[in-house]
């Protein structure tokens, strides 16, 4: 019997772990042992060999490196960029790398090394925008979901504007401190009953200390007969009273209580229009309220500008919405905004009521308009922040 020479060879592979093993081994060592040039030598064949090297191989590579605090940079590049479970020990827990080194791997790796730094400690605020640009569900997700992650404004608000077409971003937005009430406002029009009734009561602040502090400068303002913009602006979000005076004189309307018992026999844009203005609203701010599937802001409404309860149904009915469903039970919707109308107090729905008037009408010029529109993320920069809430909360309106 012929023995073949080459069964008494040893397999194939082991010099290669071995000679893997020993070039990590290099680049580990401490400074006082190798310098940064022979460091860098050996991690240049170490990218060479590993180019060909199983999965497994790279993987053991990769577990090996990723407490070390110097990597090679080739090295380091080809390793993030690795198939996910290579690059996970390094993404997960290296604390060597840099924002470069991250924002370099969310542009080029895949979705899975995105949500996986999307879960690192002490993520700030330049890789967090990075990752918000993928637009990515899983990884915004992720980042929200990370309590150690610092996010932009810039950040929160383009994962605010997502949230019309992610509904699950919006809980997780509502955990985040960086949510700024220009921010919750905004999204509430298009959250779920639930998330809603958590931003009324997170976000619904009493402006008693704004209206303490600023009191001696309405007299000023009336003196000057309100000819600053700014100045008028400001202290008509600040006062205490709601309901507009100087619309009351010209309204047909002896009271806003008429206005909406006029509305019994159905809604009309006019009339609409004439209650917003009799509310202190804009019209675009009263349309809002009153198309809202909701309904909860129309209990904002009510209780801000010191209607009655029974004012709700009256709406409700000028509306054409139904009270009852086929058992004869009220309608959750409706359920909802007299439960709202019940909780909130005067002064904390008047804010509410102010700073969407505020958002929903301010400066909404041609360029606002195309920028609705055209999503024009570098234009937002140059507005204010009810101009962007603007922006955010019509821009289904505007077709964008």
């Amino acid at each position: 019997m012929t023995v073949n020479a080459d069964s008494n060879r040893p397999p194939l592979g082991r010099a290669r772990l071995a000679l893997l093993k020993r070039l990590a081994d290099v680049v580990c060592l401490p400074s006082s042992r190798v310098n940064g040039f022979e460091r860098a030598m050996t991690g240049d064949l170490l990218v060479e060999m590993l180019r060909e090297a199983a999965p497994a191989d790279r993987l053991r590579v990769s577990k090996r490196l990723s407490a070390l605090t110097d990597i090679p940079n080739p090295l380091l590049r080809l390793l993030l960029r690795d198939d996910p479970e290579v690059a996970r020990p390094i993404l997960e827990e290296s604390v060597s790398l840099t924002d470069c080194d991250l924002i370099g791997c969310v542009r080029e790796a895949g979705p899975e090394h995105r949500r996986m730094i999307a879960s690192r400690r002490h993520l700030n605020e330049v890789v967090a925008d990075a990752l918000i640009d993928s637009l990515e569900p899983a990884t915004v997700e992720a980042l929200l979901q990370n309590g150690e992650a610092k996010l932009s404004q810039a950040g929160i608000e383009a994962v605010v504007a997502a949230s019309r077409f992610h509904g699950a971003y919006i809980p997780l937005l509502l955990r985040r401190g960086e949510l700024k009430p220009s921010h919750a406002y905004v999204l509430f029009w298009w959250a779920n009953p639930e998330c809603r009734k958590l931003i009324l009561s997170r976000f619904a602040v009493s402006r008693e200390v704004l209206q303490e502090t600023a009191g001696d400068v309405f007299p000023l303002a009336a003196a000057e007969e309100w000819q600053d913009p700014l100045v008028r602006k400001a202290l008509q979000f600040i006062e205490r009273r709601q309901r507009n005076r100087a619309a009351l004189e010209k309204s047909p309307y002896a009271s806003l209580d008429e206005a909406i018992s006029a509305a019994a026999g159905g809604m009309t844009r006019q009339l609409a229009s004439e209650i917003a203005y009799l509310s202190g609203l804009k019209p675009m701010t009263g349309a809002k309220i009153m198309t809202d599937p909701g309904g909860e802001p129309l209990a904002i409404l009510c209780k801000a500008t010191g209607l009655p309860r029974s004012a709700i149904r009256a709406l409700w009915r000028a509306l054409k919405r139904p009270e009852t469903d086929f058992q004869g039970q009220i309608t959750p919707a409706l359920e909802r905004t007299l439960m709202v109308y019940d909780i909130m107090a005067v002064d904390r729905a008047q804010t509410v009521l102010r700073y969407w008037n505020w958002a929903l009408s301010s400066a909404l010029t041609p360029t606002l308009v195309r920028a609705i529109r055209s999503g024009d993320d570098d234009a937002i920069d140059t507005y204010s922040p009810p101009q962007r809430a603007a922006m955010l909360a019509l821009a289904e309106d505007f077709g964008g």
